[in-house]
């Protein structure tokens, strides 16, 4: 199984990251963009080297290379993410939570209790949010407030730095069904929400939904520094970006 990366410019394939036996489960970038790490249901988690960019200026595609394999979990990975500010990485399966130091690729640390997503707190990295189950969550940039999004409701929360939770926001809309939703780049107040038949502006400052594309969504993500927003299908095997 193979991830790939790809130009948003030129909206073509400029490596391919090739050696998980089963399928991927999540990719993340690292804070200097220059790495990138993936999971999957073959229990392994694999950083892969994209610092050496020539090929890429050259308009090659390139094969990525895995510098690092981490290998522990018992079951399926299925989820990963970078510290913000640390040479860590965090990996989650269905029974434990575990932090790998990359340098030297050893674990350092084991918390029991599986998870299904894990995300380190943006900016301060402080904390790191935690799900189980079939919840969608994602951190603004600054890392004050937190968006969780399951199939008949969407909150945001406000995380102060002893890492209490407060709901300061709340959606729930009869007939919408929610997969996962994000903060926009550009307006604080504004989220983008993926749902199972459209994708959807929520004003939360009004409270109200704005501007439906009929859409189905799967999966979103943001670029805080292009402002660009990428959706996937869940049916289509498409990812569009959004400005």
């Amino acid at each position: 199984m193979q991830a790939s990366l790809w130009c948003t410019n030129s909206r073509e394939i400029k490596a391919t990251f090739d050696g998980h036996s089963q399928a991927i489960t999540d990719i993340r970038f690292s804070p200097s963009m220059l790495r990138i790490a993936t999971s999957s249901l073959d229990k392994t988690v694999r950083i892969w080297d994209i610092e050496n960019v020539h090929q890429l200026l050259l308009n090659l595609t390139s094969p990525g290379c895995a510098v690092r394999t981490f290998t522990g979990h018992t079951t399926s990975v299925m989820s990963i993410d970078f510290h913000p500010k640390k040479d860590l990485i965090c990996s989650c399966d269905e029974n434990e939570i575990r932090y790998w130091a990359i340098k030297n690729a050893g674990c350092v640390k084991v918390a029991k209790g599986g998870a299904n997503l894990v995300r380190f707190q943006s900016g301060v990295a402080k904390h790191i949010a935690v799900v189980v189950g079939k919840t969608s969550i994602c951190w603004d940039s600054s890392g004050e407030r937190l968006i969780s999004v399951s199939e008949d409701l969407v909150k945001v929360w406000r995380v102060d730095s002893m890492g209490k939770a407060n709901c300061v926001h709340e959606l729930s809309v009869t007939g919408k069904r929610f997969r996962c939703g994000i903060f926009h780049p550009c307006y604080p107040s504004l989220l983008v929400i993926g749902c199972y038949q459209s994708m959807e502006l929520w004003n939360m400052a009004e409270n109200k939904m704005m501007m439906p594309i009929e859409e189905p969504v799967s999966a979103l993500a943001v670029s805080t520094t292009s402002g660009l927003i990428a959706s996937a299908g869940h049916n289509d095997n498409v990812v569009k970006l959004w400005k």
